[in-house]
Order: C-alpha cells, then structure tokens, then sequence
C-alpha cells in the first residue's frame, strides 16, 4: 500500500515522517505532503482555487479529484490511499466530517480516502504520550502534564508549552506566529522520535492508527 498523507503545516510533516514508519513498517511506502495552513473548504467544490497558496481545505476538492484520476490509472498491484491529518480547532467533529465526506462524494473516480482529525490539535498526539515528552524534555512540568485530559478542547499547544516552554505559552505568544510554529516543529522533531504509538492515550492518535493499519492490512 502506498499513502499520500496530506498535513497543514511543516510541524504535522517532521512528526509524521517519524510517526507513519512506526505504524505501518517498512513494506508499505509513504509520502508527506505539507501545506501553509487549513483554511476552508470552498463552497463550490468544483472550484479551483489557487494552487499557489497551499492552503489545504482550500485546495482539497482539486486534490481529491486528482488522486482520484490518478489513483483510476495506477496497476491493481499498486493500492494507493490519501490520509487527510488536519486540526479540529473550533470546528463541531460531526459538522466538519461531514464537508470533508461530501467533498469526497463529488469526486469520480473517487480515490480511497482517509479523514483523520487531531482533536483538537496535532500537540494532543504529543501529549498521548507523556512518557516521550519527559523524554524530550526532562524538566517538563508534570503539574501541567497530569492536569491535561486526552482530546479536549482546551488549548493543546498551549498547554504543551506551558509544560515544556521557558515562560510557556505566553512568552511563546507574545513572540509571534513564526516563533510559535518553529518552535511547533521542535516539538514534532524531539517528541516523536520518543513515541510508542502502541500505547498512545489519544483517542484521535488511536484512530489515525487504526486507519492506517487497516489500510494496509487490507493489501497483505
């Protein structure tokens, strides 16, 4: 099985070109394809919005189609999948699946498509895993760390870097965007390489595991 995951930032990219190998081994092949931020789906999902922009919802109904065609024309020994990996933030699950479903459905052929939302951000797939981070970062505030719940809607990065962050999420803010994802992608480079993703409390982890061992158990 190949997968073509598609990831909004650089920090979602470094995390999972660590993260997938552990999942699904050496046999199954992968490619990371990072963008420059969520954004929205379009409300017309025939339409081409900018490909320039990399902004991932904004170009997914252009993706999907191309996969699709693409995927139509590879040889049946070949199974190929996409992994969708985005942030929740705000947004309601159920609402949300159901946009990424429908612009899914407008897609034929349709390619073989995963949906796989971090909830309710990519730092709670961190923050599953507790041991890694004391790890990474062995004067981690455990005060922080044993207070988090699995998944919740409470401010993830924030939460993180209050536990690992000199001045924690504050300082970080107060840096600006740039500060705050370069330092997203430390987090994703000296975290991930710690993960057990057999282990992972993160209910949103969980299921991107699960998909993606499905996938390609499917093929063996």
């Amino acid at each position: 099985m190949h997968f073509e995951i598609l990831v909004e930032d650089q920090s979602g990219k470094k995390a999972l070109n660590i993260l997938v190998p552990k999942i699904i081994g050496d046999e199954h092949t992968f490619s990371v394809h990072p963008y420059k931020g969520i954004g929205r789906i379009p409300n017309n999902l025939s339409a081409n919005s900018d490909a320039s922009k990399r902004i991932l919802l904004d170009q997914l109904p252009r993706l999907l189609r191309g996969y699709g065609n693409t995927f139509a024309n590879y040889p049946k020994n070949y199974p190929a999948a996409v992994i969708l990996v985005c942030d929740l933030d705000n947004k309601c699950l159920n609402a949300f699946r159901q946009e990424l479903f429908d612009t899914l459905d407008a897609c034929n052929p349709q390619p073989k498509t995963q949906f796989c939302v971090a909830i309710e951000e990519g730092e709670a797939w961190f923050l599953g895993d507790i041991a890694a981070i004391k790890l990474a970062y062995p004067r981690a505030k455990d005060a922080v760390l044993n207070t988090y719940v699995n998944d919740s809607i409470c401010g993830t990065w924030e939460c993180l870097a209050d536990a690992v962050y000199n001045g924690g999420s504050t300082i970080l803010s107060s840096k600006g965007w740039q500060a705050v994802g370069a330092e997203k992608s430390q987090w994703s480079e000296r975290i991930s390489p710690h993960m057990n993703v057999e282990i992972n409390t993160s209910p949103s982890f969980i299921y991107f595991r699960q998909k993606l061992l499905e996938l390609a158990k499917a093929v063996e």
